[in-house]
């Protein structure tokens, strides 16, 4: 018995029948056939069951009570003459002996039909969305994350794994993205700051002589929503590893991971260990990202030699890159609109023409193109059908437009992408360095924790002045699943020479180093480990088993766009009293 039931409401078979039982659920639906009959479906968190009644007082009693109240059902199980093999307790009825009423809904009109509660406007979900999980379709993604975060668990300690948990209140620390402070009332004009990540915790951790360290660990960052990252606060599944190299973390994710895919993902193909190795450089020219979807066969060329100078605006001075895709069926209807739909995500326009079934060059910037059209067609390997996608601009704008064309077209044409799978790739050697495009001068490209390819001497000749620190690479890695960035590791700089000399590239000297992250520095001046981790994301991956296109969908209590949780009232205003005991003043912001 659960509580005050026999059964529950996804329970009875044909078995059962003759059985007298209880059931307790929300009363779904009500359709009165007679006075005397009527049909009610009892749902509750296992599945439903079909009431029959078939007593007038008992109807007159129903009629009372409205859909989404919870009751209590005691009666007999019988076997259905109209049978739903469609449900698991489609064979089976139960005919009351008395209803009882536990939790009456107060409201004639619920703000959306729960098994329809998907279709609602998103805000109206989310401000009422105890009641959106109680549609099963919105219920499975989070009973699936319970069961995924329990086998990532499950694995990771049969993988020798400590699971360690690390402290939410610390310090402001320059991790990427913007810190949520907390006030102190005890030390008045201070603040904590919540974890953008457990990042120098578990390098400490690692100091301290752990061996191999996890947690299924909130992070918290103040950055915008998009379709694939929630504001606010994230879960991710934190590892480390000390005496650890590259090779050693991603075998274990390998391991980890791929069974996971197998038993909860919604396809049934899963790259195999090892995945691909693709370079950050390369991931850029062959697919425009450093987040390629593999599931597309596509890959970009650079065309800047055949068409750099074929007397086409755009094209003058700049670097140009070309998709080629074969077999090609879309009407022009649709290449606008692939166009316009890649000018807005990529902020530049493309271009494009095709082969006819004669060979001959039309559509878009065919015209320009003619006049080479025979060094084109050998060196792109064009024929018949042939569509050709173009763009143009500096590298960076080229590939990135490139890249948006390439991953549209992959969904246009079914031919040259395969969806029914997920395919894992390691993106390796991202930059050091970067340029900062607000500061305009040097920063780090990820994770400044990260040991530079090289150590210390390629640092060393960076400040001197004989080399180039933008071609510093980083031991870094991360993991691309099906287009989406899953996960960001690194091996550590465990080094505090290293550290002091991989920041003052970027204007922070030594005393700086020891102020920013004080224990981190110490503690590596007590014998650090090597050590390397990474951090895949659980929400994503989580989206990519359920083969959900918003992370919201996945997420219990998610917020909105705007950081908002509409359903709480977060975040909201507070008293003066506990401003005061903040050593807080509000001020009101310029409009």
């Amino acid at each position: 018995m659960v509580q005050s039931r026999t059964h529950t409401c996804g329970e009875l078979r044909l078995s059962d029948a003759g059985k007298t039982v209880r059931l307790c659920g929300w009363l779904e639906n009500v359709r009165a056939v007679s006075a005397n009959l009527a049909f009610l479906v009892l749902r509750d968190f296992y599945g439903t069951t079909q009431i029959v009644v078939e007593d007038e007082a008992l109807l007159a009693q129903v009629r009372t009570v409205n859909k989404e109240s919870t009751v209590a059902v005691n009666g007999v199980v019988r076997e259905r003459s109209s049978k739903n093999p469609n449900l698991p307790t489609g064979d089976i009825e139960v005919v009351p002996a008395s209803i009882e009423l536990l939790g009456r809904c107060r409201y004639n009109e619920l703000p959306f039909q729960i098994s329809r509660s998907k279709e609602a406007d998103e805000s109206i979900r989310l401000k009422y969305r105890y009641l959106d999980l109680r549609n099963p379709e919105v219920k499975k993604n989070i009973v699936l994350r319970s069961k995924v975060v329990a086998a990532l668990r499950s694995a990771m300690i049969d993988e020798g794994f400590l699971e360690i948990a690390t402290p939410i209140l610390t310090a402001s620390s320059p991790e990427g993205a913007r810190d949520y402070l907390v006030p102190s009332r005890k030390h008045p004009g201070k603040f904590y700051a919540l974890p953008q990540a457990p990042q120098q915790f578990k390098q400490l951790l690692m100091t301290s002589g752990f061996d191999r360290y996890f947690q299924i660990a909130p992070c918290f960052r103040d950055e915008d929503a998009r379709g694939d990252r929630s504001p606010g606060e994230f879960y991710q599944l934190d590892m480390e590893m000390a005496f650890a190299s590259q090779e050693d973390v991603l075998a274990v994710l390998e391991r980890v991971l791929v069974p996971i895919f197998e038993k909860y993902g919604k396809f049934s193909r899963v790259s195999q260990a090892p995945f691909r190795h693709i370079k950050y450089l390369d991931a850029l020219e062959k697919y425009g990202t450093d987040k390629p979807d593999l599931r597309i066969d596509l890959e970009i060329a650079d065309a800047t030699a055949l068409l750099g100078g074929i007397g086409f605006g755009p094209f003058e001075g700049q670097t140009v890159k070309a998709i080629v895709v074969t077999d090609f069926t879309a009407t022009r209807k649709q290449i606008d609109k692939l166009c316009a739909d890649t000018e807005v995500q990529a902020g530049q326009k493309p271009y494009w023409f095709r082969v006819d079934e004669t060979g001959a060059l039309v559509g878009g910037i065919a015209k320009f193109v003619e006049p080479v059209k025979d060094a084109v067609v050998a060196a792109l390997g064009l024929k018949p059908g042939c569509f050709v996608g173009l763009a143009a601009g500096k590298l960076s704008a080229a590939q990135k437009t490139a890249g948006v064309m390439r991953v549209k077209l992959g969904a246009l044409c079914p031919n040259h992408m395969d969806k029914e799978q997920y395919a894992f790739c390691w993106i390796v050697d991202f930059p050091m360095y970067e340029i900062g495009e607000e500061s305009g001068e040097l920063e780090f490209c990820h994770n400044p924790f990260s040991m530079p390819s090289g150590g210390l001497e390629v640092l060393q000749k960076a400040a001197s002045g004989e080399l180039d620190p933008l071609t510093i690479t980083a031991n870094q890695y991360d993991l691309v699943i099906n287009g989406y960035e899953s996960a960001s590791g690194a091996v550590r700089n465990h080094d505090p020479e290293i550290m002091v000399e991989a920041f003052k590239l970027v204007r922070l000297g030594e005393e700086d180093v020891k102020k920013k992250f004080p224990a981190m520095y110490n503690a590596f001046c007590y014998g650090a480990p090597p050590h390397a981790g990474a951090a895949p994301g659980v929400d994503r991956i989580i989206m990519l088993l359920t083969g959900e296109e918003l992370i919201r969908e996945v997420i219990a209590f998610p917020m909105n766009k705007s950081a908002q949780d509409v359903m709480m009232g977060a975040p909201g205003e507070v008293t003066e009293q506990q401003l005061k005991e903040l050593s807080i003043a509000v001020t009101a912001k310029e409009e």
